[in-house]
């Protein structure tokens, strides 16, 4: 059966449509083309015609065109739409011209590095040229990389290899840094919170170091649809740049099914669980023989969904070949393997993490499950891209969770298919971020007196802090690295502080191993004394956690449940950046503590008892927004409803706000105090769960009115009664009446900030 006939099956399937919440048919669209620019030569335009590429798409000649007039320009158009051949071709065609130039492909994956040197090893190969690209990464041999860092026209890498590897080792690599003309950095929607802080200092340093050797390479930029590509890789790079997002691809018709699984009890707003339900469709779709991916929120799903569907297309000898998993911690070679057998067809499935969400060529699939929301609609639609990108049909189905972010996208169809709201924020000054950086530049090279760190503000205050800390050696006119370590190493680039602690398996005491590492603010909560670690797919008990060595202690084991902390967690106000009427943005410091954790059963979430943990309290300086509540309006409420209605508002702030800002909802925590010591009322507090701040409570500081507009629609639009996780959070949590309360206070409050002067 043909995706087309299954479509058509499961519209007359009552069963089925009566979870359906809405199903958005996406229109086939016809290929809009322009002329090559004039300045491709001939020798590219051949090989592009023996690939059947003899015109490009609008959006492709416009980027070609900006590149080719030494401007930065991001690039951003839907999955599948080309926009590899914005920047091979232009940096093809200045190779061709010029010997010397060099060109620097930065890719958040090793699976998405090793695709585009494929594809432009394909072309090369078609121009009969000696242009010479190569990989960069920690699965490149030793004997390789001299051959690299002497002779690569096209250097590939990753941001990790760029900041730990290229950039310490720079007078390894002076022929790269005289003659880079190009840095062509993709995917850049994944670069955001931490993760973009640390690019955007690490192309600081690239920079600086680009500017001694006397080269002004220019940047081309790819990313998803997201509200601010512009403002986003303006702060990645540190100046502006030219956008080309009018894409001129062609698509085939996609269907776009939201399904919501039947609900079990529906006071409590309980349904079926999404993964369940995933791997009955899955079935499905592997008895119809429709080739398609399916997408799980974390390993353990991915292992659990490999394993069912393996066992339903097992042959006599109990092989199954056609239904694969692929994940992180897969040897490389065996995930160039699955990739090999999806563009062959010889998978039929793979089960996936959002490994296989980014551009990496899989062939041709029919069909696109999605067990749950991935988080952000970027996301969602370059999950939804890996299905369809042929000409063809194709189907996707996102079948939501109880979570309640799930549920409100499911039955708020319209703000998914809207223009794409949600912001990419990053924040490259982060003081934590931004001193590491400063660190590792100074040791790559001296900073003069009066140089700063690319746009960073306070590079001054850094070097005497520096100084004064015995780090730097201020000699004449320049600060020379004067510590014995080497600064790169101690930086992970996904994470803010560097002090993480090390996750050591001592299953077989002859062969004790690290595993993994966690940052020191989640550590106690998921690594305290007699916690289960998941790893893997496997279980393992935490047996010791030494807080002062920074290290963890797990043991292989078997059992039925997992572990739930509880997080006591106290704020104090530090400083006040902007104020306005009811709302202000400042500094606080955040104290966490955990004293107990329970026992939770896999299957079913009950409770299986309680244990203590001992472990010292820790403190994070933040950033946070705050919303005040007025004596006018909570003056006729007692404390039990006002605490229950806030409760409510903050739950629905949790709900929203992630929309918005294109975050995990745990990169924010929404918090709530009935007489608070920052302002001495009852206030909402939302901050970055991280240190120093990423942007986000600045950004929904100022996005406050949208923000309390969108929880009061949330909250009145429910078809609950008195609450449930949708919405304001169930009954025995919130009262018989904090629904209604919040929706009061909600109401009240976004009167209050309508008609308070803009900020």
């Amino acid at each position: 059966m043909n995706v087309e006939q299954l479509i058509d099956q499961l519209r007359q399937d009552t069963g089925f449509m009566a979870c359906v919440s809405n199903w958005q048919v996406l229109p086939a669209q016809a290929a809009r083309h322009a002329q090559w620019p004039g300045a491709v030569p001939e020798k590219v335009r051949s090989a592009l015609a023996h690939k059947g590429i003899t015109r490009p798409y609008t959006h492709q000649a416009q980027a070609i065109e900006l590149a080719l007039r030494r401007e930065d320009l991001c690039v951003v158009t839907p999955t599948a739409s080309g926009k590899t051949l914005c920047y091979n071709v232009p940096i093809l065609s200045q190779i061709l011209e010029n010997d010397d130039a060099r060109a620097l492909y930065l890719f958040p994956t090793k699976a998405l590095s090793q695709d585009q040197v494929a594809e432009l090893y394909e072309l090369i190969t078609l121009m009969d040229v000696d242009i010479k690209t190569y990989t960069y990464d920690g699965d490149t041999p030793a004997s390789a990389r001299k051959a690299i860092r002497q002779a690569g026209h096209v250097v590939v890498t990753n941001p990790d290899m760029l900041h730990s590897n290229i950039l310490p080792h720079h007078t390894k690599w002076v022929k790269l840094f005289e003659n880079l003309r190009f840095i062509v950095i993709d995917e850049i929607h994944t670069y955001r919170g931490i993760f973009g802080a640390n690019l955007a200092n690490v192309l600081r340093r690239l920079m600086r170091l680009c500017q001694f050797y006397g080269s002004q390479p220019q940047f081309i930029l790819c990313s998803a649809t997201i509200a601010n590509p512009g403002e986003l890789a303006a702060q990645l790079i540190g100046r502006p740049v030219s956008l080309v997002d009018q894409s001129g691809a062609p698509m085939g018709e996609k269907h776009i099914v939201f399904y919501n699984p039947p609900v079990v009890n529906r006071q409590l707003g309980i349904r079926k669980s999404a993964l369940s339900q995933t791997r009955m469709l899955a079935r499905m779709l592997l008895k119809n023989q429709v080739p398609a991916i399916v997408f799980a929120k974390s390993r353990v799903q991915v292992e659990v969904l490999t394993k069912a569907l393996k066992e339903e297309r097992s042959d006599a000898l109990g092989r199954s070949g056609t239904v694969r998993g692929y994940r992180g911690g897969y040897l490389p070679q065996e995930r160039r393997e699955i990739e090999r057998g999806l563009r062959a067809g010889q998978v039929k499935m793979v089960v996936t993490t959002n490994a296989l969400e980014l551009g990496i060529d899989i062939g041709s699939l029919d069909a696109c499950l999605l067990c749950g929301y991935p988080g952000t609609i970027a996301s969602t639609w370059q999950q939804a891209g890996r299905a369809g990108r042929r000409m063809g049909h194709s189907l996707t189905i996102l079948v939501a969770s109880s979570a309640p972010i799930d549920q409100y996208l499911i039955t708020h169809p319209e703000y998914f298919f809207a223009q794409s709201p949600e912001n990419a924020l990053t924040n490259p000054d982060n003081l934590y971020v931004l001193l590491n950086h400063f660190k590792c530049s100074a040791y790559e090279l001296p900073f003069k007196e009066d140089e700063g760190f690319g746009n960073a503000p306070g590079s001054d205050s850094l070097k005497r802090y520096l100084q004064e800390a015995g780090i730097l050696r201020h000699v004449g006119d320049s600060y020379f690295w004067s510590a014995e370590d080497f600064p790169a190493s101690e930086i992970s680039l996904r994470t803010a502080m560097t002090e993480n602690f090390l996750i050591m398996d001592i299953t077989d005491p002859a062969r004790v191993r690290v595993v993994g590492e966690m940052d020191r603010f989640t550590v106690p909560m998921l690594l305290h004394e007699n916690a289960i670690y998941l790893h893997e797919g496997a279980q393992y008990q935490v047996e010791r956690l030494d807080f002062d060595a920074c290290k963890a202690f797990i043991r292989r084991v078997e059992v039925d449940y997992y572990t739930d902390a509880d997080l006591n967690v106290s704020l104090s106000l530090l400083d006040i950046d902007q104020q306005a009427e009811h709302a202000a943005h400042g500094e606080i410091k955040v104290t966490s503590l955990v004293k107990i954790f329970k026992k939770m059963k896999f299957d079913t979430g009950e409770s299986l008892g309680y244990g203590p943990v001992r472990l010292p309290e820790t403190d994070m300086h933040t950033s946070a927004m705050w919303l005040t509540l007025p004596p006018a309006l909570t003056s006729g409420y007692s404390n039990d409803a006002l605490q229950n209605g806030m409760l409510g508002v903050s739950n629905l702030l949790r709900i929203v706000a992630p929309l918005y800002l294109m975050c995990s909802p745990r990169d924010l925590a929404v918090s709530y105090q009935v007489k608070s010591p920052f302002t001495d009322l009852p206030t909402l507090i939302l901050y970055d769960n991280c240190p120093g701040g990423i942007g986000l409570s600045e950004k929904a500081f100022l996005m406050r009115r949208l923000l309390t507009r969108h929880a009061l629609e949330l909250a009145t639009s429910c078809g609950c009664e008195s609450g449930c996780p949708s919405c304001t959070g169930p009954v025995n949590q919130i009262g018989q009446d904090g629904k209604a309360t919040a929706i009061r206070l909600l109401s009240a409050l976004e009167g209050l900030l309508a008609a308070a002067p803009i900020s």
